[in-house]
C-alpha cells in the first residue's frame, strides 16, 4: 500500500468528476463509432440471413471451419513445442561459463529476434526450391546426398530429382519456433537470474557443482516465475499461426477468407466476423491460464523469485562462482 501511494495518487473530488465525464464522453464515442458501423453494414445488406446461413450449416463447419482450426492447433501445438526446446537450449546456452558456448547461442538468439517472423516463413518457403539446384550439382556424393533428403524428409521437406518443396506447414513451424524460440530463450536466461543470488551461493557453500545448482536449485525456482510469461508468449504464438495465410496453409484464416466467401455470396465480412470470435475465444482462454498461473505463483512461497513478464526481466543476480 505504501507503494502504491508513492507511485499513484488517490484522486480528489474534482478529479474524480473530471475523470467521470472523460468516460462518459468516451463511451458516448465509442458507442456513436459502432451504431456508425452498424448503420453502414445495414445499409449495405451485410445483416441479410443468407450470408450468415452458412455458419449455421454442418457441412460448413465439418469441412472448412474445424479442419481449418485444426490446422491451426497443430501448427500452434507443434511450434510450442519446439520453440520450447529451442529457448531452453539456447537460453541455457547464453548462461554458459564457456564463451564458445555462450557467444554463438547469444549470436543465434538476437538474430533470430530481430528478423521479422514473416521474412523467416517466406526464407522457409521460397530459399530452399531456390537453392535446390546448386544441392544437386554439388560436390555431395551420392550417400551424403541421400543423407540430407532423409534428414530434411524428417521435417517434411521433400526432394524429388533435385527439385525441393518445402510444405507450408513446415515453413510456417520453422518461423514460428525460431522467432518465438529465441524470445522464450530470453524469458528463460531472465527466469534463471531473477532467482536471489544467494539461492545459488548457499548452494556452492554445500558443494554442489553449477550443474546441480541449475538442475536442483534455480530451474526449480525459476519455472515459477517463468510460467506466466511461457504461457503468454504461446498466446502470441497461436495468433501468429494466422501469418500462414500468405503461403496458402490451410488454416483457420485460410478456411474463412479464402474458401468460405467465394461459396457463399461472398460473405466476407461475416466469415471475419466468425473467424475473430474463434480466435478470440482460444486466445481468452490461454491469456485465462496465463492469469491463473501468475496469481498462483505469486501465492507459492516456493520460491523466492519474481514473476516475469512477456518480455522477460532485467538481469538482477549472476549465477555465482564455479
Amino acid at each position: 500500500m505504501s507503494e502504491a501511494n508513492v507511485l499513484f495518487d488517490a484522486p480528489g473530488p474534482r478529479a474524480r468528476r473530471r475523470n467521470a465525464i472523460l468516460t462518459a464522453v468516451s463511451v458516448a464515442v465509442l458507442l456513436g463509432i459502432a451504431a456508425l458501423v452498424i448503420w453502414k453494414l445495414n445499409e449495405e445488406e451485410q445483416f441479410q440471413g443468407r450470408l450468415w446461413s452458412p455458419f449455421i450449416e454442418g457441412d460448413v463447419w465439418t469441412n472448412l471451419i474445424l479442419p481449418g482450426l485444426w490446422n491451426t492447433l497443430r501448427a500452434a501445438l507443434v511450434g510450442s513445442v519446439l520453440a520450447l526446446l529451442f529457448g531452453a537450449v539456447f537460453g541455457l546456452g547464453r548462461l554458459s561459463d564457456h564463451w564458445w558456448i555462450r557467444v554463438p547461442a547469444g549470436a543465434v538468439v538476437e538474430f533470430f529476434r530481430a528478423i521479422p517472423l514473416l521474412i523467416l516463413i517466406f526464407l522457409a518457403f521460397f530459399v530452399p526450391p531456390a537453392v535446390s539446384p546448386i544441392i544437386a550439382t554439388g560436390p555431395l556424393g551420392t550417400f551424403q546426398r541421400m543423407a540430407v533428403e532423409n534428414f530434411l524428409f524428417l521435417f517434411g521437406v521433400e526432394i524429388n530429382y533435385g527439385t525441393v518443396t518445402v510444405p507450408a506447414f513446415a515453413a510456417l513451424v520453422f518461423g514460428l519456433t525460431m522467432y518465438n524460440g529465441s524470445v522464450l530463450a530470453e524469458v528463460i536466461r531472465a527466469g534463471v537470474l531473477s532467482v536471489p543470488r544467494g539461492q545459488s551461493e548457499a548452494a556452492y557453500a554445500v558443494g554442489l557443482r553449477k550443474n546441480g545448482v541449475m538442475r536442483l536449485i534455480l530451474l526449480p525456482q525459476a519455472i515459477t516465475a517463468m510460467m506466466p510469461a511461457i504461457v503468454s508468449q504461446m498466446v502470441v504464438l497461436l495468433k501468429d499461426t494466422a501469418l500462414g495465410f500468405v503461403i496458402a496453409y490451410q488454416d483457420l484464416l485460410h478456411a474463412g477468407f479464402k474458401q468460405v466467401p467465394p461459396n457463399f455470396h461472398n460473405n466476407l465480412i461475416q466469415a471475419a466476423i466468425v473467424v475473430a470470435v474463434i480466435y478470440i475465444a482460444i486466445n481468452l482462454a490461454l491469456s485465462r491460464l496465463a492469469t491463473w498461473l501468475e496469481q498462483r505463483s505469486r501465492r507459492s512461497t516456493k520460491s523466492a523469485a519474481r514473476t516475469l513478464t512477456a518480455e522477460g526481466a532485467p538481469p538482477a543476480a549472476g549465477l555465482g562462482p564455479v
